[in-house]
């Protein structure tokens, strides 16, 4: 104190009440600092030691994390897919099929190891040679080869399964099935239908038929324990994704598929109030299709060989043709096994439908948004299409491939969208692209047939590979601006995703991961190195990864890469930037040296 009256004893008062609130104010931002840190450095992985993959990869600006590493999975987790996990089927409720719908597991129940390939596994048949057969090994399951032998499923023959392209309701071929199915629809033939999505997809023969006919569709089913319908589309080089209509909305954006599709998938679209049509009403495109072969379509000729009574399967066609007019479709054509219903193309069926208090299923009201579709519950109610939207009915929109670089519509919708962003997107990814290539020359050649572009917007990647032996799967994040919309106008395909959980598909399904900024926009939601663990687990052995990202990132995302086994090099983006870097992985193929060691 006595220092204090010596230095201070002349001081104003105005001068000693300024010094508290200076001290606390240091404190203050002390203190903010120390908390920042930390929770920063919760969110980080922790990297020492960086190792250096391809060219010089400096530590210097990354950020200083722990390092990592990765033991090999035992041998039974060669299929594992986190979020649709047989294993865990017990702990869910059979209403429904719920347990087969995606049940994420926690954060301290996660897997922190690699996915072993089956024994035997070989690099997947090129394309389009993929589409007819496939190395046996590789997908080693028979169920299917056993049940359905009489329907011509597939059918192994020494090392490989033959797709003879047979079916449930097309035994004899599935190419005049599709062909029947154009002659009651012309739109399939003049680029008017684009894309589809095909429920209870077999082993995808009908989405392979339709690549050759210039259509893109999404090939639907869930994970099952023998059958591995999605597993053997995606080794096929056949677009495909786990999902089944149960409690939840599918993972797409409303008015988005041109057509839709059911052969004898066994949904029962008239219980439960009608929700799985409604399902599928909600993300068909205003003047779309839907097809329907199998019960009860032709019940008159076909009845017996289902174990029913023409009486019964009478009543059946019945409450589905009222069910689907009562939700403005119109029978549209009928031949043979297959019926085929329009969605309205405009607004006039659902504003006698608002103007009903009777009606049922009723309209949904207006809290229901109709593209939230992230663990969305399903609800018994007809969402109508936006009276504003004039152009996104099928026979507005323009035919393939004009519509690939025409503006959406829906452009609009997405905050700051407009037609000149649109085109100065579109312009920068045909840029992208060539520098792509010229940094990996796989790239438009027949080793890259699957692709996945992580976190698009516009699904400018895809747009700009459209001429190669490749499809995109366009993943949206639900957390981000919802572009997805923008990606179906342009008939291109996609879905939404959260990556700080699994995404819905087998081991090793893809060819070449393509990633823009995504470890930069959620490195504050999703642990990098579980994020990485995914992209390893649905990448093919020696595939691609493609990262783009901060130079701040890059270097940590690298160190991470090589305990995956991965091969990465660091290159310069098209515009040489310095805030930005190109990473050019390559995962090898290897195999579990210890089959019987338990998962940790």
């Amino acid at each position: 104190m006595k220092y204090k009256d010596e230095k201070y004893e002349k001081a104003e008062k105005g001068s000693l009440k300024v010094l508290p609130k200076t001290v606390l104010l240091i404190l203050l931002c002390g203190l903010s600092f120390y908390l920042g840190g930390l929770y920063y450095g919760k969110n980080k992985l922790q990297v020492n030691n960086v190792a250096k993959a391809g060219s010089s990869l400096d530590v210097d600006n990354s950020p200083q994390v722990k390092s990592v590493s990765f033991s090999e999975c035992s041998s039974d987790y060669q299929d594992y897919t986190p979020c649709t996990d047989p294993r865990k089927w017990k702990k869910y409720g059979t209403h429904r099929l719920t347990f087969m719908e995606r049940h994420c597991p926690p954060v301290f129940d996660r897997k922190q190891c690699l996915v072993p390939p089956p024994n035997g596994y070989k690099p997947p048949i090129r394309w389009p040679k993929s589409k007819n057969e496939c190395w046996y090994r590789n997908v080693p399951y028979d169920w299917i080869n056993k049940q359905k032998s009489n329907q011509h499923w597939l059918k192994k023959e020494g090392e490989k399964f033959i797709f003879p392209g047979g079916g449930t309701m097309f035994p004899n071929g599935v190419s005049a099935y599709v062909d029947l199915m154009q002659d009651l629809i012309p739109e399939m033939k003049d680029g008017t239908i684009r894309t589809a999505i095909d429920t209870g997809c077999g082993v995808a023969s009908w989405g392979g038929d339709l690549l050759d006919r210039g259509i893109l569709t999404v090939s639907l089913a869930p994970r099952d324990n023998h059958e591995a319908q999605v597993q053997f589309a995606l080794e096929r080089g056949i677009p495909a994704i786990l999902g089944i209509i149960s409690t939840q909305r599918l993972p797409f954006p409303s008015n988005s598929f041109d057509m839709a599709h059911c052969s004898r998938c066994l949904i029962p679209w008239t219980e439960f109030g009608g929700v799985y049509l409604l399902e599928i009403h909600r993300i068909l495109r205003p003047g779309g299709f839907w097809v329907l072969s199998g019960p009860p379509v032709n019940y008159e000729n076909r009845w017996k060989g289902w174990d029913t009574t023409v009486e019964e399967q009478r009543s059946n066609y019945e409450k589905l043709q009222d069910l689907l007019s009562s939700m403005c479709f119109k029978l549209y054509a009928k031949k043979d096994d297959i019926a085929v219903w329009q969605k309205s193309p405009d607004n006039m069926c659902y504003n006698k439908l608002s103007n009903d208090p009777d009606a049922y299923p009723p309209k949904c009201d207006d809290s229901l948004e109709p593209d939230s579709a992230w663990y969305t519950p399903l609800r018994p109610c007809v969402v109508v299409p936006s009276p504003k939207l004039k152009k996104t009915d099928l026979e507005s929109t323009p035919k393939w491939p004009e519509r690939l670089h025409s503006t959406p519509e829906r452009i609009s919708d997405v905050p700051g969208g407009n037609g000149g962003l649109f085109k100065r997107d579109d312009s920068k990814w045909k840029t992208r692209a060539k520098h792509y290539k010229k940094l990996l020359p796989a790239v438009g050649s027949d080793k890259i047939r699957n692709v996945m572009d992580m976190n698009t917007a516009y699904g400018g990647l895809a747009a700009a590979l459209v001429d190669d032996p490749l499809w995109v799967m366009n993943v949206v994040s639900s957390y981000a601006a919802n572009t997805l919309p923008v990606v179906f106008d342009r008939g291109l395909i996609g879905t939404y995703h959260d990556w700080c959980e699994a995404f819905s598909t087998y081991p090793r399904t893809y060819d070449l991961l393509h990633v823009d900024g995504l470890f930069t926009s959620e490195n504050q939601r999703c642990e990098m190195k579980y994020v990485m663990l995914e992209m390893d687990r649905i990448l093919r052995p020696n595939g691609y990864a493609i990262i783009r990202e901060s130079s701040y990132f890059a270097d940590t995302i690298a160190s991470v890469a090589k305990e995956l086994r991965w091969s990465c090099r660091k290159e310069k983006t098209e515009s040489e930037s310095e805030s930005e870097k190109l990473l050019i992985c390559q995962k090898k193929l290897w195999y579990s040296s210890n089959a019987t060691s338990e998962t940790k």
